[in-house]
């Protein structure tokens, strides 16, 4: 039987309290929320079934590549809607979790933008999500305050707050405490509706939005998706056509491919592009999981001036400045080391040579993971970009053929790489099942990029038999039995370390099966966050 998208749709049913629902859970936002998923469900499930299909088609050996029906779109002479005056100037761009005190600071932290990520830096529980959509809700109303109770000290939005910017869950993601129909909602469709419906016509009644972010994207059919729910959502809400701003993350190898048809699919609401580097790291390892000739080296070889990497920044700038559009430098993670002022410094030095990179290279904004990390970064942007963006300066003698796209770093895989990558992968996991989405790992702040490089290059080693440096200048093929022992070992250190008695000492062997897991399964698993979440809603 057709469906009838005339039918009212049916009503949601919320499966968990939490704290803040009734202020963001309110019938009326539910029943939009419920109109979205209703119109938009089937198209998003067969845009995941083609996912698959291409993913397929990638294992067989029929490479990423332009798509010669688009020719006319690539080559063509046009370019996107203009953006509101407030999206001029994005030089430094703060992101972080929707956690209450974290959302202030970012927001006094004298970022032009302050990205709120209900994505890779937060822990997607129940309650961190709502808590999340409440403090927008707060935002909205001029009451986003907070009071800590240890220090006593409390925290208030200031007179100049940075922009917002919201990034909801992928388009992968369900967020299954919410059902309609006995199935799970869309978590992208959960957080963009509620926040719109709750945030939208008041942010648009001042210029600053309704403006988003959009992870994961892997094509222009889901550009082209998006576009369609931005144009309903405002009617709906009775904002005028256009008012949605996005800003899509290339954080995915075939989206590399597909820039300019992103960029025409929500022309008239697009707003830029932005590399989402630790993302794509992982996603070229995934699309090319099956060709040995893509074997990457230690996560510390993928720098980004060489290789694939440095081909897609320059393709991100060459597309957005032809098109008249931002593009969006990659994120800076060091932090800060309290009482080492040599180990700041060293990190300092880091970002403004990254920075630097980038402002050379036309990128007309960047990411930064720290409120100290904002004026070092300014200051590169300030000095070498006097007005408020680089769009009018193209690019256009670049040539980037598509092999330049895959062409894959150069360096050794060692075992101090390996144990790097079983450490990082368990201590984010196991932060994450605690409810911590942005976790401070050895002097860097992580989100669940990390936990999919580490585990992602993990099982291309064992799956085409890397050679490992080993500490005592051998060499020696990762297999799981050795990768088996590295995570037991692992597990052994952590726990001394936090004593029998430590917080959520449970949660390590947790995150400990579900790395190794990962990293040994016979095909390479889509998300790693997808089996952590089922733990994550069963320890909730």
């Amino acid at each position: 039987m057709p469906l009838d998208r005339n039918a009212p749709p049916l009503p949601p049913v919320v499966l968990r309290a939490v704290a803040g629902a009734e202020h963001v859970l309110t019938a009326d936002a539910m029943t939009f929320m419920a109109e979205l998923q209703a119109r938009f469900g089937l198209r998003l499930h067969a845009l995941m079934v083609a996912r698959t299909r291409r993913q397929e088609r990638i294992d067989r050996g029929e490479l990423p590549d332009y798509l010669p029906h688009t020719r006319e779109i690539r080559q063509g002479i046009w370019q996107a809607a203009p953006t509101p005056p407030t999206l001029d100037d994005r030089r430094v761009e703060i992101t972080g979790p929707v956690d209450r005190k974290m959302m202030i600071n970012a927001l006094n932290s004298g970022a032009r933008v302050y990205m709120a990520d209900f994505e890779d830096a937060t822990s997607p529980s129940f309650g961190n999500i709502i808590s999340g959509l409440a403090n927008l809700i707060d935002y909205r109303d001029g009451t986003l305050d907070f009071t800590d109770e240890t220090t006593g000290k409390a925290y208030r939005v200031g007179p100049n707050p940075a922009l917002l910017i919201i990034r909801p869950r992928g388009l992968h993601l369900s967020e299954a405490n919410v059902l309609i129909g006995g199935q799970p909602v869309s978590a992208a469709l959960f957080d963009f509706g509620l926040s719109l419906f709750h945030c939208g016509r008041a942010l648009a009644a001042t210029g600053r939005g309704p403006f988003y972010y959009l992870p994961k994207l892997e094509g222009h059919g889901e550009a082209k998706f998006w576009n369609e729910v931005f144009i309903f959502a405002q009617e709906r809400m009775g904002i005028a056509h256009g008012t949605i701003k996005a800003t899509v993350l290339i954080e995915t190898l075939p989206a590399a491919f597909e820039m300019d048809e992103i960029v025409w699919e929500l022309r008239d609401h697009i707003a830029g592009l932005n590399c989402g580097r630790w993302d794509y790291i992982f996603s070229y390892i995934k699309n090319l999981r099956n060709h040995a000739a893509y074997v990457l080296p230690d996560r510390a070889a993928l720098v980004m001036d060489e290789a694939f990497l440095a081909t897609y920044a320059a393709r991100v700038v060459k597309v957005c400045h032809r098109r008249g559009i931002h593009a969006m430098g990659g994120m800076s993670a060091a932090i800060p080391v309290k009482g080492d002022s040599a180990a700041n410094e060293a990190a300092f030095a880091k970002v403004r040579a990254d920075k630097q990179r980038e402002v050379g290279m036309g990128f007309d904004g960047c990411w930064v993971a720290h409120p100290d990390l904002v004026p070092v970064a300014q200051a590169v942007f300030d000095a070498a970009m006097p007005g408020p963006n680089q769009i009018r300066k193209p690019r256009q003698e670049w040539r980037i053929e598509p092999a330049m796209l895959l062409k894959p770093h150069q360096g050794q895989i060692t075992e101090a790489g390996v144990r790097l990558n079983v450490s990082v992968a368990i201590e984010y996991l196991a932060q994450w099942l605690q409810g911590r989405g942005a976790v401070p790992i050895h002097h860097m702040m992580e989100d669940a990029a990390t936990a999919e490089i580490s585990r992602a290059q993990l099982w291309q080693w064992i799956r085409h038999g890397a050679l490992v440096a080993t500490e005592f200048g051998e060499e020696r093929r990762l297999s799981a039995d050795w990768l088996g022992e590295l995570v037991q070992a692992e597990i052994v250190s952590i726990l001394d370390r936090i004593g029998a008695n430590g917080f959520h000492r449970g949660r390590y062997p947790s995150a400990a099966r579900i790395v190794l897991e990962a990293a040994t399964a016979p095909v390479l698993p889509d998300f790693i966050t997808a089996p952590a979440y089922d733990v994550l809603n069963a320890l909730d």
